[in-house]
């Protein structure tokens, strides 16, 4: 049976974002979602990540950032960014109870979420879906120093035909970064895990991301946070 989505609001310096938490019974921890640069947090790729994620007996919550809910185009810069993730992790403790408490996004938002443990916002982990390690064609430009100050476990869940991480370049930041980080990569996959040749919908291609970050998540969880405010 499918866990019950709650909407909440979470307030972000005095705005209020718009946030969706899911429950299955007994969950082992509970991941926080945010979406990337072009797509909000209801999104079929996120709607079917989080759903498999359920499923696997993981808590999620998803949110989006202020610029999405206030209709503008362009990403937040990060300090807001990076107080959205931090109210957003805090929401999610207010729903826990207990298990860990784990940070994800895909893009912009796994990248702000780095950030923001880099900054000292407490998490278990981090889950990168698809790392934008550098813009498409730009690989001088990386986006990588804060993330080898880390010692949370990391995982990297990359496309091979992902044009924001030349492989070579992303094979070597994870080493850089070392034991903590994890990356697997999918085999064909595009910056939004699209295969070429293989047709599946957002919502199918989240799906599928689940059970590897679900089990990644079971094999570095140990314990701790917290009534749920709608």
């Amino acid at each position: 049976m499918a866990a019950a989505e709650l909407p909440l609001v979470v307030d972000v310096g005095g705005s209020a974002v718009s946030a969706v938490y899911a429950r299955p019974a007994d969950p082992f921890a509970t991941l926080v979602v945010a979406h990337g640069a072009g797509a909000g947090m209801e999104h079929p790729f996120l709607r079917g990540f989080t759903s498999a994620l359920n499923d696997d007996g993981v808590a999620t919550l998803r949110f989006n950032f202020p610029y999405r809910d206030a209709g503008r185009k362009f990403p937040d810069r990060p300090p807001v960014a990076i107080g959205a993730w931090r109210a957003a992790m805090d929401a999610a403790a207010a729903c826990s109870e207990g298990e860990p408490l784990w940070a994800a996004g895909k893009s912009f938002g796994g990248r702000m979420a780095s950030m923001a443990v880099a900054e000292g916002m407490p998490a278990a982990g981090l889950v990168y879906l698809g790392y934008p390690l550098h813009p498409p064609g730009k690989p001088e430009k990386l986006r990588d120093g804060h993330l080898y100050g880390l010692t949370v476990p990391m995982l990297f869940l990359q496309g091979t035909r992902d044009t924001f991480a030349t492989r070579g370049l992303l094979e070597s930041v994870v080493a850089r970064i070392g034991p903590a980080a994890t990356l697997q990569w999918r085999e064909g996959g595009d910056h939004s895990f699209a295969v070429a040749g293989r047709k599946r919908t957002p919502e199918e291609i989240g799906a599928d991301l689940a059970a590897p970050v679900a089990d990644f998540i079971r094999q570095h969880s140990t314990s701790p946070a917290a009534e749920c405010v709608g």
